[in-house]
């Protein structure tokens, strides 16, 4: 993810900071995983509501939908809104085939997340703090 966030003040600061450790949950299945695809992206989902929650507390606050924040909590969406759509509710044991694609997909939201870290480590001034 290529770019830059410069936080327009204090406020998006903040939100910033909470947006990058709640990034930091893994949306890889936790260790009392059943197998089923379903529950491999509960941890995705749960993340998503997390950093929506520190949206949502930014705006309530009087913060701007215009800040980059909510931009970077936006795009985090459609990185994994397609995952839960094709992995949500399946609950069919995985065979290799099927498990190298859930690896795959939530891989490739792993990347995006990290990249969106990256930004706001950057930005916010906390780039030496290990991702």
């Amino acid at each position: 993810m290529a770019g830059q966030w410069v936080p327009r003040d204090q406020d998006e600061l903040t939100a910033g900071w909470r947006l990058w450790l709640e990034l930091g949950s893994s949306v890889w299945p936790r260790p009392d995983w059943d197998g089923s695809p379903d529950e491999a992206v509960r941890g995705l989902r749960e993340l998503l509501q997390a950093c929506d929650d520190v949206l949502a507390e930014y705006l309530a606050a009087g913060g701007s939908a215009e800040a980059e924040v909510a931009g970077l909590v936006w795009s985090l969406h459609p990185a994994a809104g397609w995952i839960r759509e094709l992995w949500a509710g399946d609950t069919t044991p995985l065979d290799g085939e099927r498990l190298a694609l859930l690896h795959g997909d939530l891989a490739g939201f792993a990347e995006h997340a990290l990249g969106v870290r990256t930004l706001l480590a950057e930005g916010g001034g906390w780039g030496s703090l290990t991702l």
